[in-house]
């Protein structure tokens, strides 16, 4: 299969940490957006950002910055959308996509969730604690060939990620969460100072 494109979500208000970029957060001295980066662009083939806004503060980055396909910013999906349009026109079938403030991103993320796509070539990642499983619906993989449908279900109001996803039958790639969550995220000023212990420790 093809290797696929990345898209890294930064699209939200970051209302929890008091507004701004989240992404730029330091946890152990290195920007949270900075360590996506470091474990993602290894993976997928091209790497672009999504995020709102001016894209000139994320030029130091070196990346595309793909502003949300939809001028109301209706979640993830919309930045899902975004990628997928930029995915297409170079000529790639499908991205994988990953939030920006996740410091402990899998190394091997891309290749379990293509082994996880269903049929029709979609995937998510799944976090299991004990004999619990549920999904990590921005961290996902995404064809293009389904671009066309996400617009129309964007169009119809659809804003949970799941909703669209399960239409779909998306496979999910499950990773454990001992002895560190793969996909804990930094919302609030409580989480980055336990990333911070984690990181460290």
């Amino acid at each position: 299969m093809i290797q696929p494109d990345g898209v890294i979500l930064a699209g939200g208000r970051a209302t929890r940490m008091g507004g701004g970029d989240k992404g730029r957060l330091a946890v152990g001295g290195t920007a949270l957006i900075e360590r996506v980066i470091a474990r993602l662009a290894p993976q997928v083939d091209r790497l672009a950002l999504n995020a709102n806004g001016d894209p000139a503060r994320w030029a130091d980055l070196g990346l595309p910055v793909l502003p949300d396909a939809t001028e109301d910013r209706p979640g993830p999906l919309a930045g899902v959308l975004a990628g997928l349009d930029w995915a297409a026109a170079g000529g790639c079938p499908h991205i994988v996509t990953a939030a920006a403030d996740t410091p402990f991103l899998p190394p091997d993320l891309v290749p379990r969730l293509l082994a996880a796509a269903s049929p029709a070539g979609l995937a998510l990642a799944a976090t299991r604690d004990g004999d619990r499983t549920w999904p990590q619906p921005v961290f996902g993989l995404w064809p293009t060939a389904l671009r066309d449908d996400l617009c129309a279900a964007l169009e119809d109001g659809t804003r949970k990620v799941l909703h669209w996803t399960d239409r779909h039958g998306a496979g999910l790639a499950v990773f454990e969460t001992d002895p560190i969550d793969p996909f804990f995220n930094v919302n609030t000023p409580e989480d980055l100072a336990r990333a911070e212990a984690l990181a460290c420790g």
